[in-house]
């Protein structure tokens, strides 16, 4: 039947374009570099030193597998990369040039804001320091000297996950806080069971707390509820919050929450469900706020029901807006910062990039609402495709095993799978599945 220009374009409901948009991400993501070649300078490519990026590499150049790819050796000592990825999302050699980070002292003056983490009954530091990007220092040294400053200028928010980086983050954490550190800081880390039982997350629990040398979680969470059965099987009998109850029984872990960074409504439903949650992570940006936002549907119920909010992707992840000159990396930050949020999750994988956010966050000054609605409208042009936020519509922040166990293919150019790809270990092992 011919389509009557004068009627109604049917509306495209959100499952709908996020299931379409991630099955076209997934087909990208699988014909390999050819298509981001081919894609010339379209704003969702990312060349091969793109901080944002998975690293692949270049045509003729041999695989190189690394020496220790769960973080477990002394990798010697080494100098701070000078790299910018975590605030600005580039890696150019070279003295920090951020765009909008005030000048000052190398880390800033003033004091850190510490905050309600909700009804716990705690406080936690308005920045916090993202798991995923420490992974992605130079050695271990270099993390560790990350994570000392951070603790030392007052950050004491530290996130992480089970799987980033195949075990490497929560390893060199681990070696971070050990010698009288980790009682210093907030501890979380992150479950990745995605719908398998509450005895495999109760094993990857103990492996957390070996690779992490602690006793307990300050906080446990879910690691990214992504797709449309996902809160389904977080409740199922058996399942990963009955891990929840038992750990808290055993006194293993304080408090415990879920993340995700595709679907709001997901959100939604899971804390609508009825478990007694105490925290609840999300990308909360000025892009967000026009495009399938978490900060209008899931942030006011989180405040009505004192769950502490945790706002992640406050550079949408690879700081592309930034590197196109649309948003400087002090807006974006502030702009996070300022949303009624226990604290903002930030990646950093160098000093250069600690320094950069703690000259935002000591001596914290929020935006104004008029500020705020100023950056909401610029960005506004731009937000209403998804094109800075590519974690909402494709599969290039989705883990592995995020995707492994609902049989869906995984993104090549994960840093994870490459790992895999390179040293023939699978994550998860046999024995934590196992039973």
């Amino acid at each position: 039947m011919d389509h009557d220009a004068n009627s109604p374009e049917p509306e495209l409901s959100r499952r709908q374009f996020l299931r379409t948009a991630s099955l076209m991400g997934a087909g990208l993501a699988l014909a390999g570099p050819a298509v981001a070649q081919a894609g010339g300078n379209n704003s969702g490519s990312q060349s091969p030193q793109s901080g944002g990026g998975q690293s692949q590499p270049m045509p003729g150049q041999a695989n190189q597998p690394p020496a220790d790819p769960a973080g477990t050796q002394d990798n010697g000592p080494s100098e701070s990369s000078r790299r910018t990825t975590g605030a600005l999302g580039s890696s150019s050699p070279g003295p920090s040039a951020a765009k909008g980070v005030p000048d000052g002292p190398p880390a800033g003056t003033g004091e850190i804001p510490q905050r309600p983490l909700g009804k716990t009954g705690i406080t936690v530091s308005a920045l916090g320091l993202g798991g995923h990007h420490l992974g992605d220092a130079d050695s271990v040294n270099e993390a560790m000297n990350i994570v000392h400053e951070a603790i030392d200028t007052g950050v004491t928010f530290f996130d992480n996950c089970w799987e980033y980086h195949n075990g490497k983050s929560e390893n060199w954490l681990g070696r971070a806080l050990s010698g009288g550190r980790r009682d210093k800081v907030v501890l979380m880390t992150k479950v990745c069971t995605h719908g398998r039982t509450a005895p495999v997350a109760m094993r990857m629990l103990e492996e957390s707390l070996r690779r992490l040398q602690t006793d307990h979680l300050d906080v446990w969470q879910i690691h990214a509820i992504t797709y449309d059965n996902d809160p389904e099987l977080a409740y199922a009998k058996g399942g990963v919050l009955e891990a929840f109850d038992l750990a808290k029984q055993q006194g293993k872990v304080r408090f415990v929450g879920f993340t995700g960074h595709k679907d709001p409504g997901l959100h939604l439903e899971m804390v609508q469900r009825g478990y007694p949650f105490d925290t609840v992570q999300m990308p909360l940006n000025p892009f967000d706020s026009g495009f399938f936002s978490f900060e209008h549907q899931v942030l006011p119920m989180l405040t009505q029901k004192q769950i502490a909010p945790l706002g992640m992707k406050s550079m949408n992840g690879a700081g592309d807006a930034i590197k196109h000159g649309l948003v400087t990396a002090e807006e974006m930050l502030r702009y996070a910062m300022s949303l009624p949020v226990a604290t903002t999750i930030s990646g950093m994988d160098s000093l250069d990039v600690l320094h950069q956010n703690l000259r935002v966050a000591r001596g914290f000054t929020p935006m104004t609402p008029a500020e705020m609605a100023e950056l909401r409208a610029r960005c506004a042009p731009t937000a209403a495709d998804g094109r800075y936020e590519p974690y909402k519509v494709t599969i290039k922040f989705d883990n592995p095993e995020t995707r492994r166990p609902h049989g869906f293919p995984n993104d090549p150019m994960s840093k994870e799978v490459i790992d895999e790809m390179q040293t023939g270990i699978c994550v998860p092992s046999a024995s934590i599945l196992a039973g």
